[in-house]
């Protein structure tokens, strides 16, 4: 089988991400000495393991076998889609990106053309629920199709193609459970397990497909060079019960976090007392978490 020829490092790859890696870093610290309280580093954490995981999916070695291994490619997908953005948004990145970035007058042009009214109304469609749920299901089923998946294992142009909208899908799906940006989001927290819950059918449907298809679907692989004696129908099945499983638990997560903080009563904590004497009600506080 015909295929373009592919190092064992992606250096773009690696080098696009270790930058952005550098310019987090560099925002992180500087707000850290300016304003403690604005970000945290659980969520420099979050945002260096989400460029970790899409390093794997993009950069790493694993890319030399996509076109040898049908479970190898939807580790990929897996990665770009389910795994990587929401480790991402969590790690809040807008504003570090943009204090990381070396010089003034480059932070001062991404800051207008952020707040330019034609950036405020494309950021409110795509950060509509509905966009953010259809965009990944299209992406997913449309690059899925035998003849489109097809172009992705023989052009490198399509499969970097394919892994782009994956992942700019990826992150769209996640913004409403993440609530990133937060003054886009429109989605109620109540919806967000069924929101969750709709996304799984039809990956599971695909994966269903996958798993008990009696045939390989994917005719490049049917002539893939066998490895770890797995017959390429046997890879299949593998694929497709990695990404049901995988994206099931992935999914289920974060429902299963927001259902008991919905369900959860709110904490209060209790009047502070001087000298035996509660204090009015006007100097209480009141804390809601959930």
């Amino acid at each position: 089988m015909s295929h373009p020829a592919q190092s064992m490092f992606e250096l773009p790859a690696t080098l696009s991400v270790a930058l952005t890696a550098v310019v987090y870093a560099r925002g992180w610290f500087r707000l850290r000495r300016t304003v403690p309280s604005t970000i945290s580093a659980r969520q420099l954490a979050a945002f260096m393991v989400g460029l970790l995981f899409l390093w794997i999916a993009i950069g790493s070695p694993l890319t030399a076998f996509h076109h040898l291994l049908l479970s190898v490619h939807m580790v990929q997908h897996v990665l770009l889609m389910a795994v990587a953005p929401p480790l991402l948004l969590l790690g809040s990145p807008a504003l570090p990106l943009r204090c990381g970035l070396p010089w003034r007058s480059v932070r001062r042009a991404c800051q207008q053309v952020l707040r330019s009214p034609h950036t405020q109304s494309l950021r409110r469609l795509l950060t509509h629920p509905l966009v953010c749920w259809l965009a990944p299901v299209v992406a997913l089923i449309g690059w899925h199709v035998p003849a489109v998946f097809e172009l992705s294992v023989h052009s490198r142009w399509w499969h970097d193609a394919q892994a782009a909208s994956f992942f700019a899908t990826g992150v769209l799906f996640w913004a409403p459970v993440v609530q990133w940006p937060s003054t886009a989001i429109t989605l109620p927290r109540w919806l967000i397990p069924l929101y969750l819950f709709a996304a799984t059918l039809p990956c599971d449907a695909l994966s269903a497909f996958l798993v008990f298809c009696d045939r390989v679907v994917y005719p490049s692989y049917r002539s893939a060079p066998q490895l770890l004696n797995v017959s390429p129908l046997g890879d299949q099945q593998c694929a497709g019960a990695l990404m049901w499983v995988s994206v099931t638990l992935i999914y289920l997560v974060p429902a299963f976090v927001v259902t008991i903080q919905l369900l959860s009563p709110p904490r209060t904590y209790p009047r502070p007392v001087v000298t035996g004497i509660a204090l009015p009600p006007s100097h209480a506080t009141k804390t809601q978490v959930g």
